[in-house]
């Protein structure tokens, strides 16, 4: 089966990035193209004024492995896209829109089976158990089909585009169907795995991350969709005063009466009882956990709560928050 505009399609490469236009490839950009795609490689080849403060009007988000999409038109090598699950009320209800290489697109697989969810902050897909790789890097958050019997710790799995399943190691996954309650401290806990990832316009993945992005994320393992983007974060979440934000409730900012232009999780006081967050920062380049400065206070302007899931199969059900917030 091929893509087909009006039809639905999965990303077929581990992280593919949503660009606002047909990309031309150069010595940067090239590995983010490409099938695999190479993100990691992309990231590494960026200095970091470029991944905070050049990339504003080039890279809009990213996707993860089988993550659907709605084909809205084919040109060239490049399709545009919504994204359904990626929540965007500002940009239209369908989702988020942008362009991702053809090349990195496939039919979805006809496959019927337990879902899983990626544990590990990255893993591969191998063509047999512990044989070669065929799809590297594929991150935490990203949802995987299994499609036959497990073989000594291993677990096939459906790929995009292909007859033969792939093989996982089945301790880098968890099943999707959870059954624990989810509180603020798995928020962070989860979160603080990503400490130390460097901050990329855009980026939504363990290689690189952006502010509204390791939101999403973060609560997307947990099985919640949130909106995409900062501003939406807020529309879609619960209002609270900062001052009684929990642990695992969002910050949010903006510089003199302008729209929200940053987001963090509200993280635990530290020893002073002053208030923290862990956050992807543009200042340091990185996702990291820090007492709140002089500027973030000056800038605070709200906080929000997320609703969380409470009982037995709700993560597995993937609860949605904000989806048509305006």
């Amino acid at each position: 089966m091929t893509v087909e505009i009006g039809q639905s399609a999965v990303v077929s490469v581990a992280t593919a990035t949503l660009w606002a236009s047909p990309q031309e490839p150069d010595e940067i950009t090239a590995p983010a193209l490409r099938v695999p795609s190479g993100v990691r490689e992309w990231v590494a080849a960026m200095g970091r004024d470029l991944r905070v403060n050049g990339l504003g009007d080039k890279t809009l988000s990213q996707l993860l492995f089988n993550d659907e999409v709605i084909v809205d038109e084919i040109e060239g090598d490049w399709a545009k896209v919504v994204v359904p699950g990626q929540p965007a009320a500002k940009l239209g209800e369908r989702g988020y829109p942008g362009w991702i290489p053809l090349a990195q697109l496939a039919a979805p697989p006809e496959a019927d089976g337990e879902d899983y969810i990626v544990d590990a902050t990255a893993t591969a897909l191998r063509d047999e158990p512990d044989g070669d790789v065929t799809v590297p890097g594929i991150i935490l958050s990203t949802r995987l089909r299994k499609v036959g019997t497990p073989y000594r710790g291993w677990i096939p799995v459906a790929v995009p585009g292909q007859k033969d399943p792939a093989w996982v190691r089945g301790h880098d996954l968890s099943s999707a169907d959870r059954t624990q309650a989810v509180d603020g401290q798995a928020v962070l806990t989860v979160a603080a795995r990503l400490l130390e990832v460097p901050y990329v316009w855009g980026g939504l993945s363990a290689y690189g991350v952006d502010c509204s992005g390791l939101v999403h994320l973060v609560y997307r393992y947990l099985g919640v969709t949130v909106p995409r983007d900062a501003d939406d974060q807020s529309d879609g979440s619960t209002a609270v005063d900062p001052a009684d934000a929990a642990p695992g409730d969002l910050y949010f900012f903006a510089k003199d009466g302008r729209n929200i232009h940053h987001v963090g999780l509200v993280g635990v006081p530290d020893d002073n009882g002053d208030p923290t967050i862990l956050h992807a920062s543009g200042v340091y380049g990185k996702v990291v956990h820090e007492t709140f400065t002089g500027d973030r206070r000056a800038t605070l302007i709200g906080a929000g709560s997320v609703p969380l899931p409470t009982g037995v199969g709700a993560v597995g059900d993937g609860a949605e928050v904000g989806t048509t917030a305006g």
